[in-house]
């Protein structure tokens, strides 16, 4: 049950990455939000390894990633 969560909560980002990356377009992204959402999913990430809990550890890398490029978007094209 918790890779299904995983999966489908981290791979909720990914159409946001996709349009963004094609687009370009930031304006509508919220910075503190996803500032907030990349320090939230980090810290997830770290309690995933320390406790070695293989879902968290995924699930949270990839989201990191996927939320970490929509925010360096937002910062570069703002």
């Amino acid at each position: 049950m918790g890779f299904i969560a995983a999966f489908l909560t981290t791979f909720a980002f990914l159409p946001q990455v996709i349009k963004t990356i094609k687009s370009k377009d930031t304006e509508s992204i919220s910075l503190g939000m996803y500032s907030m959402q990349v320090v939230g999913i980090g810290l997830w990430l770290l309690h995933g390894i320390i406790i070695d809990d293989l879902a968290l550890i995924l699930a949270n890398s990839v989201s990191f990633i996927l939320s970490g490029t929509i925010l360096c978007y937002k910062l570069k094209y703002k």
